[in-house]
């Protein structure tokens, strides 16, 4: 079979901003075919490797089955991890957004655990390719919007993530960059109609990745005020900001709780050293040769990627006579990205609002390769360098792995051990910054009983329930005393003796949850009730969710009425 290397002519050189001119964006048939295929084959090694199980890859699996767990006690929306810390718990799903330890439950609900990580993988790789073929053939021919989308879904980046990092919600993420920057590049065409998508993006990536949400609204910023400078109008920031307000509102019911409850646990163990800004900039060696050698590896992916933009560029800069608009946002939206990489830039990362909470800097690859999706199926059209380009891409993740930190595997046994560590009650290691504060996890005895009282004092338990979010049981002592409970204290728990409101408290050094008791026998019952600052964030999003609904009927109507007219 020959290889046609003909240069083809396609009915576009560039993205046309400035004159936006709508195209069908057919993405079934070929286009969804291929992306399916560039998807599975990235997970493809997993038949006979097993699965990657990289930094993250525990803490999002025990998320899953937990929240698969409580499902199934009838719990919808779980805040509190009950097998976190060895059963002591965590308000992990407090903090933590939804959208992906939702996708890996619903996935375990109807697949055998060893599959859930690489049927994930394969749907967030493909719902990546398939937003950025949008992107892409908004103004490209549709071979290289198919050939971009192929090239997003399986980036070098995305295939670190895979491999070496198991970070799932930001992977999820992934598949919303583009669709943030083509609802803003139709904002020359819909105006204020652009205020609606782009919220909803907004919330949707506030709901997926807090790291990513934090990239998305500064990218956001950045690229309407290149927009704004080009068409000499600021309205694009004004449509911007109200987009970021509405949001963040509609997220309402995450956000709100995540930020007010962050008092109540150990938060600030986010930025200890290893996971600082400081400690992750491009080539970074700090004392610790494990941590040296996977930001070596992500290095080189980093140093290969930005060479290659580099020349990708240069070749579609001369290409831009219709579309300077969109190359100079492009490329001011690299360059920025590519200075954050370096140390010169550590101010920033202390400085600006909440970028310190990104943790790691090279985080920002998930954006910067939109901008090389892109600039990759411009700059080179002839199919020769995008192949060698991409070998090239390979052979330098292939160095990574076989000569600087090979990725660590999971086998099936490894997913059973851990459901049954769940199912009998012994769980599984907690989250430092999920930590509630006066607790530690590093003191309490793993197998303690669910209660006893304080002292080594005796008393006869006899247990009801011991659910995710309610426990209850009676407790026969022969004196006053507190019930020392297998639970770490947090505010939301709220205690009854005898059905009456009891006011709980904290054991020294352990945190455990405490319970004063009188002689005799005593009702207990213990509840996660919803705090105030839930109730709030919840009313944000239905009032946001109500308001936008009555702005589009009033649209609607009054589109009505001036086609009538």
């Amino acid at each position: 079979m020959k290889l046609n290397l003909k240069k083809q002519v396609e009915p576009e050189s560039f993205p046309v901003i400035d004159g936006y001119v709508r195209k069908e964006n057919a993405l079934w048939g070929w286009p969804a075919l291929v992306i399916l295929a560039a998807s599975f084959l990235v997970v493809l090694p997993w038949c006979w490797q097993g699965v990657p199980s990289g930094h993250d890859f525990e803490f999002h699996l025990n998320s899953w089955m937990e929240v698969l767990g409580q499902w199934k006690q009838g719990i919808l929306y779980p805040r509190w991890a009950a097998m976190a810390n060895h059963g002591f718990g965590e308000p992990r799903f407090v903090f933590y957004p939804p959208a992906s330890w939702m996708l890996g439950a619903a996935l375990g609900a109807i697949l055998p655990w060893k599959m859930v990580a690489g049927a994930y993988v394969w749907i967030a790789l493909t719902l990546s390719g398939c937003s950025m073929f949008l992107l892409a053939r908004s103004w490209l021919g549709r071979r290289d919007a198919i050939f971009a989308a192929a090239f997003y879904a399986a980036n070098p980046y995305h295939l670190v993530i895979v491999y070496w990092r198991s970070a799932f919600a930001e992977l999820l993420a992934a598949a919303l960059v583009p669709l943030l920057v083509l609802g803003l590049l139709r904002a020359e065409e819909k105006g204020g109609k652009i205020i609606l998508p782009l919220s909803l993006i907004l919330a949707g990536v506030w709901l997926t990745n807090l790291p990513s949400a934090v990239m998305l609204n500064y990218s956001l910023a950045l690229l309407l005020l290149v927009l704004a400078i080009r068409k000499r109008s600021p309205r694009g920031l004004f449509y911007g900001a109200l987009a970021v307000m509405l949001g963040a509102a509609l997220a309402g019911f995450y956000l709100v709780p995540a930020v007010y409850e962050q008092r109540w646990v150990d938060i600030s163990s986010a930025l200890w050293p290893g996971v600082r800004p400081q400690d992750n900039f491009l080539f970074t060696l700090i004392n610790d040769p494990r941590h040296n050698r996977f930001n070596l590896l992500v290095s080189m992916v980093a140093m290969a990627e930005l060479i290659a933009l580099a020349g990708a560029a240069l070749l579609s800069g001369r290409k831009r006579e219709e579309s300077a608009t969109l190359w100079w946002m492009l490329i001011a939206w690299a360059l920025a990205i590519t200075l954050l990489l370096f140390p010169f830039t550590a101010i920033a990362w202390q400085y600006l609002p909440e970028l310190r909470f990104m943790q790691l800097p090279w985080r920002w690859l998930l954006c910067l390769n939109v901008i090389f999706a892109l600039l990759f199926a411009v700059g080179w059209r002839r199919w020769v360098p995008r192949i060698l380009i991409c070998v090239a891409m390979l052979i330098v993740l292939a160095s990574g792995w076989l000569l600087v930190q090979p990725p660590w595997w999971e086998k099936a046994r490894d997913f059973s051990n851990a459901l049954a560590d769940q199912q009998t009650g012994k769980g599984y290691e907690g989250t430092d910054e999920y930590l509630p504060v006066a607790c530690d996890a590093y003191d309490v005895k793993p197998d303690a009983p669910p209660v006893t009282l304080e002292n080594d004092g005796k008393a006869q338990i006899r247990m009801q329930e011991w659910a995710a979010e309610e426990k209850s049981f009676t407790a026969a002592v022969g004196e006053p005393g507190n019930l020392v409970l297998h639970l770490f204290t947090y505010p939301a728990w709220m205690a009854t003796v005898n059905g009456q409101e009891a006011e709980t408290d904290n054991q020294d050094n352990t945190g455990q949850l405490l319970i004063p008791v009188s002689a005799g026998e005593n009702r207990v019952r213990v509840t996660l009730i919803r705090t105030p600052d839930q109730i709030l964030g919840d009313g944000i999003s239905a009032a946001t969710v109500v308001c936008m609904l009555g702005w589009l009927r009033f649209s609607s109507r009054r589109r009505g009425l001036r086609s009538r007219a």
